[in-house]
C-alpha cells in the first residue's frame, strides 16, 4: 500500500508539472515566440532575398537614442508596432540611394501598426542630417541619432546601411545588410505579411 501511495504522489506531481508547462506555453509571450515566418520567407524576391529571418527572435538594445527634437527615447517605445529600423550615416552613399525608398514604404504602410525608424549612428551633425534629407526630398522619417554608436554596438551593426525588422514585442526577427529597394511591391508585401502575422488576436 505504501508503494501505491508514493506512486500516486509522483503521478500527481507529474500532472501538476504538465499543467504548469501548458499554462506557460499559452501565455501571450510564448504565443508571440511561436509566430511562423516560413511562408513569409518564401515570398522574398529580388533585393528582399538579402532579408535574413532568424530562427528565434533576438533581444535588442535598451539604450536611449537622441530624438529629432533633442529628447531621448528607446526602441522599446515602439512596442506594439512592427518596426523597420534603419541604421545610416550622412557619409554613406548607399544610404542616400536607399533612404527615399524607405520614405516611400513609410508613406505606404506607416501608421498604428508599422513605422520606419531611421537612426543615424556615429558622428552625424544635425545640420548635415537635415541637409541630407532635404537633398533627397525625404520629410516623413525621423532624424534620430545614436551618436556614440551604443545601440549599433549592442545590436552588432558592422556596416551601413543595415536594416532590422522588429516584431510587435520589440525583438529582432530579421536583418538585411546593405541597401535594398524597400519601395518595391515585394518589400511592401513582406512587411504587410509580418504586420498581419503578428497582429493581436
Amino acid at each position: 500500500m505504501k508503494l501505491n501511495r508514493f506512486a500516486l504522489v509522483y503521478t500527481g506531481l507529474a500532472a501538476i508539472a504538465i499543467a504548469a508547462t501548458t499554462f506557460v506555453a499559452l501565455t501571450p509571450e510564448a504565443m508571440a515566440d511561436s509566430t511562423d515566418y516560413s511562408a513569409i520567407k518564401e515570398m522574398r524576391d529580388g533585393d528582399m532575398r538579402k532579408l535574413i529571418f532568424h530562427s528565434e527572435p533576438r533581444d535588442i538594445s535598451q539604450k536611449a537614442f537622441v530624438t529629432g527634437d533633442g529628447g531621448e527615447a528607446t526602441l522599446q517605445d515602439y512596442k506594439g508596432k512592427v518596426v523597420l529600423l534603419n541604421f545610416w550615416a550622412t557619409w554613406c552613399a548607399p544610404c542616400r540611394h536607399e533612404m527615399p525608398m524607405l520614405s516611400e514604404l513609410q508613406t505606404q504602410l506607416g501608421g498604428t501598426d508599422f513605422d520606419v525608424v531611421t537612426l543615424a549612428t556615429g558622428r552625424n551633425l544635425v545640420p548635415a542630417m537635415e541637409k541630407f534629407f532635404d537633398e533627397i526630398d525625404v520629410s516623413n522619417l525621423p532624424l534620430h541619432r545614436d551618436p556614440k554608436q551604443m545601440i549599433a554596438r549592442d545590436m552588432t551593426v558592422l556596416g551601413l546601411p543595415a536594416t532590422v525588422l522588429l516584431d510587435r514585442e520589440g525583438r529582432e526577427i530579421a536583418r538585411l545588410h546593405g541597401d535594398a529597394d524597400w519601395s518595391s511591391e515585394n518589400a511592401r508585401a513582406i512587411v504587410a505579411a509580418v504586420i498581419n502575422a503578428t497582429a493581436t488576436q
